[in-house]
C-alpha cells in the first residue's frame, strides 16, 4: 500500500480458509494486475477499478489508484472513471468493456432497456472471443477479490 497506510481486517482472516484462498490467488495469479494478458494493460486496470468502485472496496481502490497511475493511465481517465460516460476519454473498445463489466459486477440488478445480449454483442464488436474471456477474467476476479476484503473488514488506516 502506499502513503504510510497500514491495512486492518476488521472483520474476518480469509486466510483461514486455505480452499478460499486458494481460489483467489489462483485467479490473481492468472488475471490480476500483475498477470501478462492479451488485453490492454490500461484497459484490464480501468476494469479492475471500476469494479473496486462499484464494489466500495476500500482496500481494492487504494490498491488499483495505484496500479493505474502506474499503468501509465492518463490522470483524469482515472480521476472521472467513476462517471466515464460523461467523458470523451474512452475508445469505443473500453466503452463496450467497461459497460460489460458494470453488468456483469451488477448482474442482480435487471435493466430491460439493455439486455445483456447487446452488452456482449457490443464487447465482440471490438474484441476477439478470446480477449472477451480474459475480459470476464479480469471482472469475476476483481469480484471475488472485492467481495473477500468486504467479508474481512480490510480498511487502510494510518500507520501507527
Amino acid at each position: 500500500m502506499t502513503d504510510n497506510i497500514q491495512i486492518a481486517n476488521r472483520r474476518l482472516d480469509a486466510s483461514g480458509n486455505e480452499a478460499l484462498m486458494g481460489m483467489a490467488r489462483m485467479g490473481a495469479d492468472a488475471f490480476g494486475y500483475k498477470a501478462e494478458l492479451r488485453i490492454d494493460r490500461g484497459l484490464a486496470q480501468l476494469l479492475r477499478l471500476r469494479v473496486s468502485q462499484l464494489n466500495n472496496c476500500t482496500y481494492c481502490l487504494n490498491l488499483h489508484y495505484v496500479a493505474a497511475r502506474e499503468a501509465g493511465i492518463p490522470r483524469v481517465k482515472i480521476d472521472t472513471l467513476t462517471a466515464w460516460w460523461e467523458t470523451e476519454l474512452h475508445s469505443e473498445a473500453e466503452q463496450a468493456a467497461l459497460r460489460y463489466a458494470e453488468a456483469l459486477t451488477r448482474a442482480a440488478d435487471p435493466d430491460r432497456d439493455a439486455p445483456f445480449q447487446r452488452l456482449h454483442d457490443a464487447l465482440a464488436a471490438h474484441f476477439s472471443p478470446e480477449e472477451m474471456l480474459e475480459i470476464v477474467a479480469v471482472v469475476v476476479n476483481m469480484n471475488v477479490w472485492t467481495r473477500i476484503k468486504l467479508a474481512e473488514g480490510a480498511m487502510p488506516g494510518p500507520a501507527n
